[in-house]
């Protein structure tokens, strides 16, 4: 039919040019994010794009949820301002005609983002963890740049020194400068080396001296060496920590069903059922004067999915609280959205208002005395 096809023509016009600025505004922020994470040392400088990735495909359920939801009010809007509506509903389609087009566009979108809420959002959690787990599991000596000063991991110990090998497994003029315990160490060498004993990492630095003072304690230790060993606080790669609930894979949630676990299962598998909602609410709310400007729908849209979005993560904080339950939370507030939604498509399909229900009352009222 022309309708279907000229609305779900637009539909995909406007879905396509929304997705485009969203994912290039989110790929930006996450760029910079990114790149001060990496400067602090906290993401490895030479993951900076890989990292990115995973943070971007992480959010693409809520990016495809709010560009659908824009596309729809967008065009509906557009619609309404040029006065298709008029055409449209004095041709016999009616309001409620406009759910049936708009789902047959919407659920494959929808589909797309259950998927990647419950498959690929823990997955690439997972992968953002395991690359910043790796970088940090690296020993004191490979965190430390050529010519710069570099704190270690326990923020103990200053390194200097000067990698001479591809392998970053030793180094030369070395400064080691350590405050443990009320205890000050300065330790200077010529060389130094990496060597793994077991789980532990340690650096024989050689031909170097080492001065040691205590703070309460105004004597300086002077003694010399041709080779030392200090733990560097390295561990062996492999060794994992405990993975986050937002890591774990839905099959885990579903089979160990704890508060967090639930908590992380309704933000998942709320993404989904708020994006059939919002495709309901979309209908209501691009109703617009043609005379007024659509921007205050758009708005209140926005409006709308922030609300909505935000009420998705306070649920899952009531859940892992233990407030509410799992399926009082899916049932109060999908179940609520779904009913306000019906309702206020109902009200504009068949012009309902407050004062023709007051009028009817009356009019019933004198029906029943004569």
């Amino acid at each position: 039919m022309l309708f279907h096809s000229s609305l779900r023509k637009e539909l995909a016009r406007s879905f396509g040019a929304t997705l485009v600025v969203l994912v290039t505004i989110v790929m930006t922020m996450m760029l910079i994010r990114t790149l001060g994470q990496a400067s602090r040392g906290a993401v490895n400088p030479s993951e900076v794009m890989l990292v990115m990735s995973f943070i971007v495909l992480g959010y693409l359920p809520t990016i495809l949820t709010l560009s659908l939801f824009i596309a729809m009010v967008g065009t509906l809007s557009r619609m309404y301002q040029d006065s298709e509506m008029v055409i449209w509903f004095a041709s016999g389609r009616g309001l409620s005609g406009f759910i049936s087009p708009l789902l047959r566009f919407a659920w494959p979108v929808l589909l797309v983002v259950a998927l990647l809420a419950l498959v690929v959002w823990p997955w690439s959690n997972q992968q953002t963890q395991d690359l910043r787990q790796r970088y940090e599991q690296r020993g004191d000596l490979e965190r430390v740049s050529p010519g710069q000063f570099q704190e270690s991991a326990s923020g103990g110990r200053v390194f200097f020194m000067d990698k001479d090998t591809p392998d970053n497994k030793s180094g030369r003029n070395i400064f080691i400068s350590t405050n443990e315990r009320g205890r000050e160490a300065v330790t200077s060498a010529r060389s130094g080396r990496i060597e793994t004993l077991g789980d532990t990492q340690f650096l024989l630095l050689s031909n170097g001296q080492r001065l040691e003072s205590s703070v309460n304690q105004p004597e300086i230790k002077v003694s010399e060496f041709e080779e030392y060993g200090t733990n560097i606080g390295g561990r062996a790669f492999g060794e994992k920590e405990a993975a986050p609930t937002r890591s774990r894979p839905t099959l885990d949630l579903l089979r160990d069903p704890t508060p967090a676990h639930l908590g992380e299962l309704s933000w998942r598998l709320g993404l989904a059922l708020a994006g059939l909602n919002l495709a309901l609410i979309a209908v209501t709310v691009s109703s617009v004067n043609p005379r007024a400007g659509r921007s205050g729908n758009l708005v209140f849209a926005l409006f709308s999915f922030v609300v909505y979005y935000n009420l998705l993560n306070l649920g899952q904080g009531w859940i892992e609280s233990g407030r509410i339950g799992f399926a009082t939370l899916m049932v109060a507030l999908h179940g609520g959205v779904l009913a306000l939604g019906l309702l206020w498509l109902g009200r504009l399909h068949n012009d309902w208002s407050w004062q023709g229900l007051l009028r009817r009352r009356p009019a019933a009222a004198n029906g029943s005395t004569r």
